[in-house]
């Protein structure tokens, strides 16, 4: 049922409570219904990711960083070697820029109950933590960016979506401050 389903009187009355409401405390009703999606919405979605077995052996990965209107800023490919002892896990990743610079980041991953994941790199402040759903993976983490000779510490909203057993989709929102800055959207494919 909506507001416009209601009958002018009801409908008055529903608009006079909420305008009594206080603001902070409306919020988030009004909100609620802008929710992102959360990684256990993805639950009956398959095939089912397995996070230990996809990284495991060579991957390699296409991706590129576009700003904020749009524009691609930085292509690169990356080739990453994947080791699992147990629940800890690397994933060494060797990036190639397409101006010929590249870029190492090494992952040392643990995995927890619940298809949770945390990591840990050099550039990461503090820790990432994520969770696998279904085919989805969700992780999260602040990056230590060098930007024009000065290191920006940004928020990485990261989602990745297995395709099928050998490709895997990755779309990353950096923000910093809550502002979104750009996006990094990658495909990976395991070598057989």
């Amino acid at each position: 049922m909506t507001l416009q389903t209601l009958k002018q009187p009801t409908r008055r009355r529903m608009l006079g409570r909420l305008a009594l409401l206080p603001a902070a405390a409306a919020a988030p009703l009004l909100l609620s219904g802008c929710a992102g999606p959360q990684v256990t919405d993805y639950a009956d979605q398959s095939p089912k990711l397995d996070l230990r077995e996809y990284f495991n052996g060579t991957v390699d990965a296409w991706g590129m960083f576009t700003d904020r209107s749009g524009a691609v800023v930085k292509r690169f490919k990356v080739v990453m070697d994947c080791k699992w002892t147990g629940n800890e896990g690397v994933l060494d990743e060797a990036f190639t820029y397409a101006d010929g610079t590249t870029q190492r980041r090494i992952w040392r991953l643990t995995a927890g109950p619940d298809g949770r994941f945390t990591g840990r790199a050099d550039d990461v402040i503090g820790e990432a933590s994520g969770q696998t759903s279904g085919n989805a993976f969700r992780w999260g983490y602040t990056l230590a960016l060098p930007v024009d000779g000065r290191t920006w510490h940004v928020q990485f909203d990261d989602w990745m979506f297995l395709m099928d057993d050998q490709v895997m989709v990755n779309k990353a929102v950096m923000s910093k401050w809550g502002i979104t800055l750009g996006e990094v959207t990658l495909f990976f494919q395991r070598r057989t």
